[in-house]
């Protein structure tokens, strides 16, 4: 019996039936007859209820599907087994297709009679469709990252099992797909590196850093190696969870090589170069000694033969002085090119050095030539070594003399320039003096302009020139922090540049006489002790020191000069720095123990002394008596200021 609660109750039921729009629910007779029509059945297959209602339910599959009695079966499956369930193309009314999720349920009377079917479609076009573009492009990029040759990419599961393989891992790892699936990676790691935990720190570093990158060897399949480029990237859902890592590697064995390859070939032209300016250096040092040798030796030669016969050898002597004095030159200039002489670095007013200079200029330069000054008003000292730095100047000032035959004008220019970081790839950041020096010769070419600073380079006739005064310049300019440009165009001229550091503080003066030093010895005849490893030097020494009055032992090394110390009291030690067994700085430590207090004068040919021997006053090599005479005169009286001495020594350093 229907009541009236049941009437409204199934009223209630067709409204929501009616009212919902996304799914197509209907009723279909026990013969697939369509008995009743929802809203959203008619937004989605498109036809209204007094077109459908009546008609069956086949007309909804395709042509192919009713030529196969899939509507039957759809409905015999329901019946049977109480629910068909399946998705498949569906036609609307306008004949246009839809993809379609279709559930049918058996309507059963309480007594088991069959009354029909429940029907509910919806309409999952669009889904399927992004599902259709998902698939199609997750093959293409499939397809993109297996026909990848050159690159190993590939992927492995959180713990290192590898679950996918490319072609570019099969041709330079010699695996095939179905040999490495299911395998760790591990295995394309050399020995040590899996001993040292290399693997599993990769995929950690991955993991926590974003990021893994690195270099390394790895084995193919055939237990060769290839040197690879391997970059680890953790693969996460959008919520964060790891799913497993994309491993790409690289084969850079070739590029390795190329690049050892290219590395050793420059080192070969760098060691080729350095074996010719070796070279071009030692060739142009035996010349232009062996031309002040036949000098020396000549005279000397033609001296002794005069002497015998009584004649006047004074200007054969004369001859050797003045060859020995020009090889102490060149061997100045050859330290300065090495960066190798000693150098005074102080505060230096550059234009009150230049303005003093007025006059060596004048006399050296001649009356063909006119200097002019272009300074500012003030400017900062430069840090450099303010007689280098005129001899620096004088030589730039003899180049650019020569350079125009026909005398000129040379103009010297100072300027302070503050260089950035980079700016100049000759010289750091800071701000510096630039005095240059221009002519109005006949300039350089490209090609001479790029030799200019050769050693033993040089544009002048033979004899005229010796090939080292750009390049002493420029080694002073280095020693000292700054550089040396050139500028010149044939016909134009050329500009020589000294860049020198500003002086922000005094530098130290080293106790240094130089070998243009003159004075006499004090008063009093002294007792000294030569000591030299070379007999030649050591006769020498001793000859000039006797000559000024002296009394002089010679020593061979620096034990035979301990062993003659300790037999009685000398004034005076003259030792040779560079000694086999114990070198004079050694010797002079030894004696400073025993004999405190002593007074110690180093004479040396080179600059690079140890620094508990820079201390103490020297001179330089080749020097003179006089020079000699100086230097013992002013270390005893030193000597004599500080304490009653007891011996007095002289560091001869070749």
């Amino acid at each position: 019996m229907i009541t009236a609660s049941n009437h409204e109750s199934g009223n209630r039921f067709e409204l929501l039936v009616q009212s919902v729009t996304d799914y197509a629910i209907f009723m279909l007779d026990p013969d697939g007859i369509v008995a009743s029509w929802n809203t959203g059945a008619r937004r989605f297959k498109g036809y209204e209820a007094d077109e459908i209602i009546g008609q069956h339910f086949s007309r909804f599959y395709t042509a192919e599907e009713q030529a196969a009695g899939i509507p039957a079966i759809a409905l015999l499956t329901a019946l049977q087994e109480g629910r068909f369930e399946a998705e498949g193309w569906r036609i609307r009314k306008d004949g246009g297709r839809f993809w379609a999720n279709v559930v049918i349920d058996p309507i059963l009377a309480p007594d088991g009679q069959l009354l029909g079917f429940a029907k509910v479609t919806r309409d999952l076009t669009e889904r399927r469709a992004a599902q259709e573009a998902l698939r199609e492009s997750e093959e293409r990029f499939r397809l993109l990252v297996q026909s990848v040759t050159d690159y190993a990419i590939y992927m492995i599961d959180p713990f290192g099992t590898i679950t996918s393989w490319n072609m570019g891992a099969q041709r330079f790892k010699g695996y095939d797909a179905d040999e490495i699936l299911g395998q760790n990676f591990a295995r394309f790691y050399s020995e040590e590196d899996r001993l040292a935990g290399l693997p599993s720190r990769a995929l950690h570093t991955a993991e926590t850093d974003g990021r893994f990158e690195a270099e390394g060897w790895r084995i193919r399949k055939d237990g060769s190696r290839f040197w690879a480029n391997v970059v680890i990237d953790p693969i996460r859902t959008p919520d964060g969870q790891l799913l497993g890592f994309a491993k790409i590697t690289r084969d850079l064995t070739e590029r390795r090589e190329t690049q050892h390859a290219l590395d050793e070939a420059r080192d070969a032209i760098v060691q080729t170069q350095k074996m010719d300016a070796i070279g071009k250096l030692t060739g142009g040092v035996a010349h232009d000694f062996n031309n002040l040798l036949a000098v020396i030796v000549g005279s000397l030669d033609l001296a002794r033969q005069r002497l015998a016969s009584g004649g006047d050898i004074s200007r054969y002597l004369d001859n050797a002085m003045t060859a020995a004095d020009r090889g102490a030159t060149l061997t100045q200039r050859m330290l300065a090119f090495a960066r190798k002489q000693e150098l005074k670095l102080q505060s230096v007013d550059c234009i009150a050095l230049v303005q003093g200079m007025a006059e060596l200029f004048r006399t050296t330069l001649g009356a063909s030539v006119i200097i002019e000054t272009r300074f500012p008003l003030a400017m900062p000292a430069a840090h450099a070594d303010a007689a280098q730095l005129e001899l620096a100047l004088l030589n730039l000032a003899v180049n650019a003399r020569d350079a125009m035959p026909n005398g000129g004008r040379i103009t010297v220019e100072a300027t302070e320039i503050v260089v950035a970081q980079d700016e100049r790839p000759d010289l750091g950041a800071g701000t510096y003096i630039r005095l240059s020096m221009m002519d109005e010769g006949e300039g350089m070419d490209a090609a001479t302009l790029e030799r200019a600073r050769e050693p033993f380079f040089t544009t002048k006739g033979v004899g005229k020139g010796t090939g080292l005064g750009l390049s002493m310049v420029h080694g002073f300019a280095q020693q000292c922090g700054g550089s040396l440009s050139l500028k010149s165009e044939p016909g134009a001229g050329t500009t020589v540049s000294l860049w020198l550091p500003v002086a922000w503080s005094e530098a130290d003066a080293l106790p240094i006489v130089q070998s243009g030093d003159t004075g006499i010895a004090g008063d009093r005849p002294l007792v000294i002790l030569a000591a030299d490893d070379d007999h030649l030097v050591l006769t020498n020494t001793a000859g000039m020191l006797e000559e000024l009055g002296h009394t002089v032992f010679q020593a061979s090394s620096g034990m035979d000069a301990l062993r003659l110390l300790e037999q009685g009291r000398v004034d005076l030690i003259v030792t040779d720095h560079a000694m086999p067994g114990m070198t004079g700085a050694q010797l002079a430590d030894r004696i400073e123990e025993k004999w405190p207090g002593l007074p110690v004068i180093v004479i040396t040919g080179f600059a690079e002394l140890p620094p508990h021997a820079s201390r103490r006053p020297r001179l330089d090599k080749p020097f003179r008596q006089a020079e000699l005479a100086r230097i013992v005169a002013t270390t005893m009286r030193a000597s004599s200021m500080e304490a009653d001495p007891v011996a007095n020594i002289i560091l001869r350093d070749c």
